[in-house]
């Protein structure tokens, strides 16, 4: 039985990489042995919000809702296991997997995450309301980015 060992090391110098270069995504290939790291990457629409930053800081005391930026802290929060390629339906003609707004049972597939040409199933952590799907059928995601609101 082989066992494939992970270098967390090579995962986050090339990490780093993405985030000195602003690249979203690189490949490195050894033998037999390949790694990807991707990011996701949130497009702003202009430099002004940037500036306007520290006015927007007072906006999240207001309970109504949750500003994408603190998804991370939602307690229905589901993020993923690693990096990947999300998808939401089991093949490009079906429906997703939960429609938003549907009921999950806890243990059902809500989506899937290619890595390495692997589609690993992401399961609900718990019963409830798929309130909000946080990446759309194609986005590369990170390791504990948010990938769905169950509430």
């Amino acid at each position: 039985m082989s066992r494939m060992l992970v270098d967390k090391e090579a995962i986050r110098a090339l990490a780093d990489i993405l985030t000195d270069t602003g690249l979203t995504e690189i490949e490195v290939s050894e033998g037999d042995s390949r790694l990807r790291v991707a990011r996701n990457v949130t497009v702003q629409a202009a430099a002004a919000p940037v500036a306007s930053a520290p006015a927007a800081a007072p906006a999240p005391v207001a309970d109504e809702a949750v500003a994408p930026a603190d998804l991370s802290s939602h307690p229905g929060a589901v993020p993923s296991p690693m990096v990947g390629v999300a998808y939401l339906t089991p093949d490009p003609s079906s429906p997703p997997f939960v429609q938003e707004g549907g009921q999950v049972a806890a243990g059902q597939t809500i989506m899937l995450i290619e890595a390495m040409k692997t589609f690993n199933q992401i399961k609900a952590p718990r019963a409830g309301k798929l309130v909000r799907y946080c990446v759309a059928s194609g986005d590369p995601v990170e390791f504990g980015a948010v990938l769905a609101i169950i509430e």
